[in-house]
């Protein structure tokens, strides 16, 4: 179990990463390296996540989010956007989330 796991386990899924790691194992053996098929763009990931995410919404399993993710971790090894680069940004610098924080409503309070 990762610290973070053992230290806040309602926070963070040790079970999805062992999940996403299983998948990326089967994968390299079922379609050989990662480093080919998006170092090449052979496979575009972000498309390939978007069908993950449209198929859980359809059936529910959550095996595509495990399938997204690793396709979001695919991107970020072998970015296919031109120019792709990490930058740690504060609040100001946030995409922003669809809803409202449990901090926030205690502010409004």
């Amino acid at each position: 179990m990762s610290k973070i796991g053992r230290e806040l386990p309602k926070e963070y899924s040790d079970r999805f990463d062992e999940l996403r790691q299983n998948r990326v194992n089967v994968s390299y053996y079922k379609y050989d390296s990662a480093a080919d098929n998006f170092g090449m763009k052979l496979v575009n990931a972000l498309e390939s996540h978007d069908l993950c995410i449209r198929k859980y919404l359809e059936t529910g399993n959550t095996e595509y989010l495990c399938d997204a993710a690793n396709y979001l971790m695919l991107e970020f090894m072998y970015p296919q956007k031109e120019d792709a680069y990490f930058k740690a940004t504060d609040s100001s610098g946030s995409a922003g989330i669809s809803g409202i924080f449990i901090n926030e409503l205690k502010e409004v309070e």
